[in-house]
């Protein structure tokens, strides 16, 4: 029953039909050609895919990143990194990182990072003498902290796809987001001063207490959120909706750039981007209901077992798996259907399962700005007005560094499980 679904889901990859179609559809062929099964279990699998709790922080979480750029908060927290990192030659491209590091720590998304931080940096550093694919492929590589600091959507969906911690899975996202983040910071410092950018980025910098002052209301969201969640006041997705009651107080009664007739547009962007994120997650369910009956995952870990002798040669495997998974596959899809099938096979090679899913969520993350389906490269490539092709060359450098993080990752496995085991 496996090769034709495969067979299938390649095709209509091949064809241009959706992620989440493409999965459904070859989960309804492998149903109804290739086993006994009612079709009735399409409905029944699909629903019990989303029928769970963790899940509702999703639509929250998104919501939440709309309205701290519709409110005013994503501008006020580029002011603040400004004010801290932008006097260097450089500063505008690392002001870009260290803001998508702040909004990271609420948002959770990497697209909405690049929208509401890349509506305001990419001009910015055209202005200032930065080449347009430049500056856009600067907030591509940068915004993807967006799934590695905690709150992370993607680290939500690997917590409920292989029943791991999602508490355990945030904390360890912070190391990770914090080496990505400054090896970005120091790299771009470096850089921009070999290649002459950034010459007059101190230009209109606002001072740091005033800047504090304005970003102050902004910068206790995260506090609040990520406190709460670690503080045990509540869970994540209940963070989630403390997080949209804030920035919605934050954006109507304190900064005031938020009014309600824009409430409509915000929600109705939100209900589109949950609606994809949830028939993925909907469809993945399916065909990993498929594949488990087919015996994939018991066949592929007995494959694992032969050819690999030890876990830093698995680990290297599987990241160059998903570095090419990722470049062709979407992020939530990638995850629901391959973590429940890799994730026992790492842990029979005594590889944590929180590690391992960091690992898993930095490579897929990584995917997101590659070529040829990045949403993060159509996402900066939309607010910087460019095609995508010329956007890629300037790419290498960046891709680069944090290739050079996921290695660190990978083999170093403090920089994930550190904090966790010292708090746990």
């Amino acid at each position: 029953m496996s090769i034709p679904v495969f067979v299938t889901l390649f095709v209509l990859f091949m064809a241009g039909v959706p992620v989440a179609v493409s999965l459904a559809l070859a989960g309804v062929i492998g149903l109804e050609f290739f086993s006994n099964l009612p079709l009735l279990l399409v409905a029944q699998r699909m629903f019990v895919g989303i029928d769970s709790f963790p899940l509702m922080a999703i639509p929250f979480f998104i919501l939440a990143g709309n309205l701290m750029s519709a409110g005013g908060i994503s501008a006020r927290l580029v002011e603040l990194a400004k004010s801290i990192i932008g006097g260097i030659q450089g500063g505008l491209a690392c002001t870009c990182v260290l803001t998508c590091m702040i909004f990271a720590s609420v948002s959770g998304s990497s697209v909405a990072t690049t929208f509401a931080i890349g509506a305001i940096l990419i001009p910015a550093m055209v202005r200032h003498g930065y080449p347009r694919p430049t500056a856009a492929a600067i907030q591509a590589t940068s915004a993807e902290l967006g799934v590695l600091i905690p709150p992370s959507i993607p680290l939500i969906l690997f917590g409920v796809a292989t029943d791991t911690s999602i508490g355990q899975l945030f904390i360890a996202g912070i190391g990770p987001g914090l080496l990505v983040g400054l090896s970005l910071i120091i790299f771009l410092a470096i850089w921009c001063r070999l290649r002459g950018y950034g010459l007059r980025d101190g230009e209109d910098r606002m001072a740091l207490w005033p800047a504090f002052k304005r970003a102050g209301i902004a910068l206790l969201m995260p506090v609040v959120v990520i406190g709460g969640i670690y503080g045990g006041v509540f869970t994540p997705t209940e963070a989630s909706a403390v997080a949209v009651f804030y920035a919605l107080a934050v954006g109507l009664l304190f900064y005031r750039e938020l009014k309600l007739r824009d409430l409509p547009q915000i929600l109705r962007q939100t209900m589109i981007s949950t609606s994809v994120i949830m028939f993925i997650i909907a469809a993945a369910a399916l065909f990993s209901f498929i594949l488990t009956r087919a015996g994939i995952p018991a066949a592929i870990g007995s494959l694992a077992t032969d050819l690999f002798t030890d876990k830093w040669t698995f680990l290297l495997a599987i990241n160059l798996l998903l570095l090419i998974v990722g470049m062709f596959i979407e992020t939530s899809a990638a995850i629901l259907v391959l973590a429940p099938i890799l994730t026992p096979i790492a842990m029979s090679f005594g590889v944590d399962p929180v590690h391992f899913g960091v690992i898993v969520v930095v490579n897929l993350a990584l995917g997101m700005c590659t070529p040829p389906l990045g949403v993060n490269l159509f996402a900066a490539c939309a607010v910087a007005r460019i095609s995508i092709d010329r956007i890629v060359p300037a790419l290498v450098p960046f891709i680069l560094v944090i290739l050079g993080c996921l290695m660190a990752i990978t083999y170093l496995p403090f920089i994930s499980i550190g904090l966790r085991d010292l708090l746990y």
